[in-house]
């Protein structure tokens, strides 16, 4: 058995693209246009897993599926969904380059090892420092969580 991908349903697939490429840093590996069924699918590699990703095929991996259908719906429970996480090599950097990005960092580094974060479709993103823990730094550490993570 090996892990494929995530999937997560989005309303606007622009800004879901803005929010996990221009600002989260992932790369489109893949795309699907399905006009019979309505759906768009867009693949989506971490920069450290894109080579793996590209190598699979059409079960490229390990990578976050977007699918976006073209007739509107209301989705809710993205906190039942739990979350995604991704491993990044400097978290207070990733932190703020998300947050000059206009992105809300819900939970901040304070332990200079965890963060969360949230996509445009509510779907709750967890951030882990590489290694060891950063030692604690402002302003991460005095920083209140903002809203649900």
């Amino acid at each position: 058995m090996r892990y494929l991908h995530t999937m997560v349903r989005v309303t606007d697939l622009d800004q879901a693209l803005d929010f996990y490429v221009n600002k989260f840093g992932l790369v489109e590996t893949r795309r699907i246009e399905n006009e019979k069924g309505r759906f768009t699918l867009v693949f989506l590699a971490a920069p450290d897993d894109l080579a793996e990703a590209e190598a699979g095929g059409s079960r490229g991996r390990p990578t976050l599926e977007l699918t976006y259908n073209w007739d509107p719906e209301t989705y809710t429970g993205g906190r039942n969904f739990g979350h995604l996480a991704y491993e990044v090599d400097d978290i207070y950097a990733t932190c703020d380059k998300l947050m000059k990005a206009g992105v809300t960092i819900n939970r901040p580094p304070r332990d200079g090892n965890m963060a969360f974060v949230r996509s445009p479709d509510n779907i709750s993103i967890e951030l882990l420092q590489k290694g060891d823990p950063k030692p604690p730094a402002e302003p991460w550490a005095s920083m209140p969580n903002t809203g649900a993570w």
